[in-house]
């Protein structure tokens, strides 16, 4: 048995990180869905795909919300949560060889790094772009994608039009501010640790204080 592991969401401001694998015997499953790395695929595309790829294949999906993703990286880095959130879609997949994407500029170290949270042994093969590169990670991709997606959908419907969650995305930005606004803190579904939101409640700390003067 082989897996392919990648996630979604792992720089998002707003909303969960989703980690999914891909298991299957042979990666000869693969050769006529025309699998790809799921940021070059459109949406509807991904979606004519999921439910291909999870009938053809194992699959195992791990979401971390964003107030746990706080709560984890007051005592782990970032790189260090994705890799134990791989390393957990690993385990319930059982492979013999998962092969990830690595997230640290040294891939070997990052396979270090998924080793030392698996309990059982597993040979991990860790590369720059292995969603380009192993049509079983691109499958992997897509799994993570589309229920990032989905998750993000439901969160549009208690939140409103909260954008990808994204700090690139104006409306994932326009929304974080004007709730700030008018709450005076970030919405649950923000990552409080994040650069972003420091960043906004300071600014809008100094234009509360300006007021004054």
């Amino acid at each position: 048995m082989i897996c392919g592991v990648d996630e979604a969401g792992k720089g998002s401001v707003l909303g969960p990180m989703v980690v999914a694998g891909v298991a299957v015997r042979s990666a000869a499953v693969f050769d006529d869905l025309g699998v790809k790395d799921s940021k070059t695929l459109s949406p509807a595309e991904r979606e004519r795909l999921f439910p291909l790829i999870k009938k053809r294949c194992r699959t195992a999906v791990v979401i971390l919300p964003s107030e746990e993703i706080d709560r984890i990286r007051r005592e782990m880095t970032m790189n260090a949560i994705v890799a134990r959130a791989h390393a957990q879609v690993i385990e319930k997949a059982h492979p013999k060889t998962a092969y990830v994407d690595a997230c640290d500029v040294n891939p070997l170290r990052y396979a270090e790094t998924v080793k030392s949270h698996l309990a059982t042994p597993c040979e991990i093969v860790s590369e720059h772009h292995a969603d380009d590169t192993y049509p079983i990670v691109s499958a992997a991709s897509i799994i993570a994608k589309v229920t990032r997606d989905r998750e993000i959908e439901k969160l549009k419907e208690k939140y409103g039009d909260i954008g990808s969650g994204y700090p690139s995305d104006p409306v994932t930005i326009a929304y974080l501010s004007a709730y700030i606004d008018e709450h005076r803190v970030p919405p649950p579904i923000a990552r409080k640790s994040w650069k972003t939101v420091s960043a906004l409640l300071g600014k809008k700390s100094q234009s509360s204080l300006a007021a004054f003067f």
